[in-house]
C-alpha cells in the first residue's frame, strides 16, 4: 500500500551551472527531474516513506530519464502515465542568491501533466492512501483540473493542497482564485506563502472560513505561522546560506507529511518541514538535494 500519492507536475529542470548570470550568457546546464510531483516523491521516499507519483511524460528519453531515476530512488511509478503525443517539459532557470530565481517555462500550449485523466490511475488506491498532495498548477488546464479536484473529493484520509499560484502557467490567471477555493474545500491542510494566500483568498482567515481544518503560512526567512482550530502558532525559521531557493517548498512538505504520518505534531511537522526547505536551499539541485532521514535528523540536531 502506497502511504502517499503526490498528483501533479513533473518535468526536467535545466540549472545553470554558472551562478548569477543571466540566461542569454549561460553555456552549459545540469539536468534535473523536477515539478512539484518529482520533487515531493524524491523526498518522500529519501525520509522513508512509499509514494506513488499521479502525473504524465512525455514518450522521450526526458521522460525516460524522469522515470529511470524516481523509480530508482524507490518512488511508486505505476501512475505515470506517458503521452504518446506530448513532450516531456524542460524548465530553465537562473540563480541569483539569495532570493532571485526567474523560472523559464516550456509548457505551451499544453504539458503531458496537465493532459491527467481518471483513466490515468486507479482512483480507489489513490483514496485510500493516508496522504494526497495536490497543487494549483494542476488546475490550470483540464483534463487534470477536474481530475485533481476528483481525486481531492474522493479522498478518504489527509488531503494536502499547495496553493502553488504560479501565473504565468495560467492562460486565465483570474481563474485561480474560484478554482482555488474550490480545492480547498476538500483539503484538510492547505500550504501556501503570503503572496498565494492574498491571491487565493485576500487573507488567511477566509480560506479557514472555507472549512480548512489547518493552514501552513509559509513567510521565508520569518519562518512559518500554524492556523488550526483557532489558534495561531509561529515556528522559527532555520537560518542557512541560500544557493538556490526553488526546491524549498517541496522538501518542506516531504518532510512536514512525514512527520504527520509517524505521529509527529502540526508544530514539529512545520519545524522539520522548515529544516528540511533550508537543507535543499542551501544547495543548486531540488529533487537530488532532497535530504534522507539521517541527514534531516543530524540537521535537526
Amino acid at each position: 500500500m502506497i502511504d502517499v500519492a503526490v498528483l501533479g507536475r513533473v518535468g526536467i529542470d535545466l540549472y545553470p551551472n554558472q551562478l548569477r548570470t543571466p540566461l542569454r550568457e549561460v553555456r552549459t546546464y545540469t539536468r534535473f527531474v523536477g515539478g512539484f510531483a518529482g520533487n515531493v516523491a524524491t523526498g518522500l521516499v529519501r525520509l522513508g516513506l512509499t509514494p506513488a507519483i499521479v502525473s504524465r511524460v512525455g514518450r522521450d528519453p526526458h521522460g525516460d530519464f524522469v522515470r529511470d531515476f524516481l523509480s530508482g530512488e524507490g518512488v511508486d511509478v505505476r501512475f505515470l502515465a506517458v503521452d504518446d503525443r506530448l513532450r516531456t517539459p524542460p524548465t530553465f532557470c537562473e540563480v541569483w542568491p539569495p532570493d532571485r530565481f526567474p523560472l523559464l517555462f516550456y509548457r505551451y500550449p499544453t504539458a503531458p501533466d496537465w493532459q491527467l485523466a481518471p483513466g490515468d490511475f486507479d482512483l480507489d488506491e489513490v483514496a485510500a492512501a493516508p496522504f494526497l498532495l495536490a497543487t494549483g498548477t494542476g488546475l490550470a488546464q483540464s483534463p487534470s483540473r477536474e481530475t485533481t479536484l476528483g481525486a481531492l473529493e474522493a479522498h478518504e484520509h489527509t488531503t494536502i493542497f499547495d496553493l502553488d499560484w504560479r501565473p504565468t502557467l495560467w492562460e486565465q490567471p483570474d481563474e485561480y482564485s474560484e478554482l482555488a477555493q474550490a480545492a480547498v474545500r476538500h483539503a484538510g491542510v492547505v500550504i501556501g506563502n503570503e503572496e498565494e494566500v492574498q491571491t487565493a483568498a485576500g487573507d488567511p482567515q477566509t480560506l479557514l472560513d472555507l472549512g480548512v481544518s489547518t493552514l501552513v503560512l509559509k513567510r521565508g526567512e520569518h519562518g512559518v505561522v500554524l492556523f488550526h482550530e483557532g489558534a495561531q502558532v509561529d515556528v522559527p525559521p532555520h537560518p542557512v546560506e541560500v544557493v538556490n531557493g526553488l526546491g524549498a517548498g517541496d522538501a518542506f512538505i516531504a518532510a512536514f507529511v512525514h512527520s504527520l504520518h509517524t505521529g509527529g505534531s502540526l508544530e514539529e511537522a512545520a519545524r522539520r518541514g522548515s529544516v528540511a526547505g533550508a537543507m535543499v536551499a542551501s544547495q543548486l539541485a531540488c529533487s537530488e538535494a532532497m535530504p534522507s532521514l539521517a541527514e534531516l535528523e543530524a540537521e535537526l540536531r
